[in-house]
């Protein structure tokens, strides 16, 4: 009996500590809301009206797929922003569009990002995100280049702050223009897809749900299910922020005398079934959940886990 109370006491204050760090995450995560809302909402403006007037102004939108997305391209339009500037020094006026000089202007067009030239030798892309076939929200990348033969940098950008977007400029950039421009593309959806599915696992199930909280990038990932006869808490951890699938996992099913119907049921279980219950004195791995998560999306693995866990219960406790 003295062993059932220290393992209920554990538990209280296992949970206390969860709901204090859930409510630091939460107010951290309203405050960093309300520093950062302002200021990105005219970057994204200035940014956003920006593109639209460099695409209205073009004279051709073409369309790349597989091997025509290169170096050789991109070298293409690096040397074109420059020649754009050298032209408007020479000409002295910036709105002279009958000169022979004027550059024909092309927007590209590569699966999910629009690539075109930006006025000052600046390089912009706009990253188009979706889920579900639905889309999402924009961001933009603008690369300078003070000329042809230095390496470009990231002048500014509305990408979210919590990704490695400096990290990626260090270690990519500067050898391979191309293979950074799509990283962070990768890392833009991945980002979206992570927080979609989280989004509709609440909206579907949030009654299920007894809390959940997660990290900026959704790269972290925790909640528990107490709308069972035991408590299952499921961890998720994204190693690789470019992947919509966890890489560590960790499902537990915590025993009946820890859950929140633990008198009622020890007086209606038979004397055997106490006996077992009582040696089961630590959480059990739901390996079947395990599975589950690492080959379906979130709200499909979710479905798949709520379906098998009453046999599931039944086999590991009784």
């Amino acid at each position: 009996m003295g062993e059932v109370n220290f393992i209920q006491d554990d538990d209280i204050r296992l949970e206390t500590t969860r709901a204090r760090f859930f409510n630091v995450l939460k107010r951290h995560g309203v405050l960093v809301e309300r520093l950062s809302r302002d200021s990105d909402k005219m970057i994204f403006e200035r940014l956003q009206n920006e593109f639209e007037a460099a695409r209205s102004s073009q004279t051709q939108e073409i369309y790349l797929d597989g091997e025509e997305w290169n170096d050789g391209l991109l070298a293409t339009i690096r040397e074109w922003v420059h020649m754009e500037v050298d032209r408007k020094a020479i000409s002295g006026d910036t709105n002279d569009l009958a000169s022979p000089l004027v550059q024909e202007k092309i927007t590209y067009k590569v699966g999910s990002k629009v690539i075109c030239c930006l006025e000052g030798a600046r390089i912009g892309i706009q990253y188009e995100t979706s889920f579900a076939g639905e889309s999402c929200e924009l961001y933009h990348c603008v690369l300078e280049s003070k000329s042809f033969l230095e390496k470009m940098t990231v002048l500014e950008h509305t990408l979210p702050f919590f990704l490695p977007i400096r990290e990626a400029e260090n270690d990519l950039l500067s050898s391979n223009a191309m293979k950074f421009i799509d990283h962070i593309g990768e890392l833009l959806q991945a980002y979206v897809d992570r927080r979609e599915q989280v989004r509709l696992v609440k909206e579907l199930y949030g009654n299920q749900i007894g809390e959940l909280y997660h990290s900026l990038s959704y790269q972290m990932i925790e909640f528990s299910l107490d709308d069972f006869d035991c408590k299952v808490t499921v961890a998720l951890r994204y190693v690789d922020l470019v992947s919509v699938l966890p890489s560590r996992i960790k499902v537990l099913a915590w025993p009946v005398q820890q859950s929140k119907k633990n008198s009622l049921n020890t007086l209606t279980m038979s004397r055997k079934e106490n006996e077992i219950i009582a040696g089961q004195t630590g959480p059990v791995h739901l390996l079947y959940a395990e599975d589950a998560l690492r080959n379906m999306s979130l709200p499909e693995a979710y479905a798949e886990i709520v379906l098998n866990l009453p046999r599931a219960l039944q086999q590991i406790f009784q």
